[in-house]
């Protein structure tokens, strides 16, 4: 098979295609013939060898896939060959056109989810699921949440669910334009901190307040910020380091108003609970309703893997990016 390897950390040039062995599942896993890759931000920490959990390298890259169920491992029940899935493979390999994956994580798409649909949301669509509802658990219609990055492929997830469960959204952004399919999908205020003071917005919007929750993907001095304007007992949840890793002060920043923070991988969610279940359910409802969309920004073969890389990293996508693999 054709597959995308990386042989050492470093840039976009790094992303090498390759001629690999055809995988194959071991007990409880299953071959997929992958139709569509999904593209995250993560990707290109893993390539940079920045990520913070660790990986090992060569590594077939590529962490959100969909395709048909083409070989069954020892004691799998679950699926069948030809059925059409996506999956969430945490230790890479979907980048190719065959990919080994947990059977116990399969997500089977229903006939009104297409393939490109289906890479392009399980990563960032349930990530904003367990965000709100399983970690925090606690909001209501008329909560608050803030998020950063509101127009990359999580934030507009985040805004989505947020909005359908009666929530306002506020949200910050660095580039401008990148406002505006955020505000078509709902959220009541983007914020461009790069012309505003995104600490002094948020505090206007809430009266003073602050907001009951606010997820943060830059890290560094842009999450020691966002303490500040969430309101005593809220919560603080950090799914990213795009501007680097977060300061060592977080107990000095949650103690003055007893609030609480957590650093979320969807890897840690058990695909064999109830609550991820409930997730994949609820965000597969709202992609057929059609109150949860996914907005595929562009579509490169596996060969240009690197190409793809770089057009995420302009930080001009408000979206998804995907690999076709076949």
């Amino acid at each position: 098979m054709k597959a995308v390897v990386i042989h050492d950390k470093g840039g976009p040039d790094q992303l090498v295609l390759a001629d690999m062995p055809d995988p194959v599942p071991g007990p409880g896993e299953v071959v997929i013939d992958t139709a569509y890759a999904g593209c995250n931000w993560a990707d290109t920490q893993v390539r940079q060898g920045i990520y913070p959990h660790p990986m090992v390298y060569p590594l077939v890259m590529g962490f959100e896939v969909s395709g048909t169920v083409s070989k069954l491992g020892p004691g799998v029940t679950n699926v069948k060959v030809g059925d059409r899935v996506a999956t969430f493979p945490e230790k890479g390999g979907g980048y190719a056109e065959k990919c080994v994956a947990g059977a116990a994580g399969l997500i089977k798409l229903p006939d009104d989810v297409p393939l490109d649909v289906g890479a392009a949301f399980p990563i960032t669509a349930l990530t904003a699921y367990h965000m709100l509802h399983t970690i925090h658990g606690r909001l209501k219609p008329g909560s608050t949440v803030l998020v950063s990055a509101i127009g990359g492929g999580v934030g507009l997830a985040v805004t989505q669910l947020a909005v359908h469960a009666g929530v306002k959204v506020i949200g910050t952004t660095g580039t401008a334009g990148k406002e505006r399919r955020p505000l078509d999908y709902g959220a009541s205020r983007v914020i461009n901190y790069a012309t505003e003071d995104f600490e002094k917005a948020v505090l206007d919007f809430t009266g003073g307040k602050g907001v009951d929750l606010a997820i943060d993907s830059y890290g560094a001095s842009m999450l020691d910020r966002v303490f500040g304007v969430v309101r005593p007992l809220g919560h603080i949840i950090s799914i990213g380091e795009a501007e680097g890793q977060p300061f060592k002060n977080i107990r000095e920043r949650i103690l003055p108003r007893s609030q609480t923070f957590t650093r979320l991988h969807l890897g840690h969610v058990d695909q064999r609970s109830p609550e991820w279940e409930a997730g994949v359910a609820h965000c597969l409802k709202g992609l057929s309703e059609g109150w949860l969309k996914v907005p595929i920004e562009g579509v490169f073969p596996l060969a240009q893997a690197a190409e793809m890389h770089r057009r995420l990293e302009g930080r001009q996508v408000a979206g998804k990016l995907l690999l076709k693999t076949t």
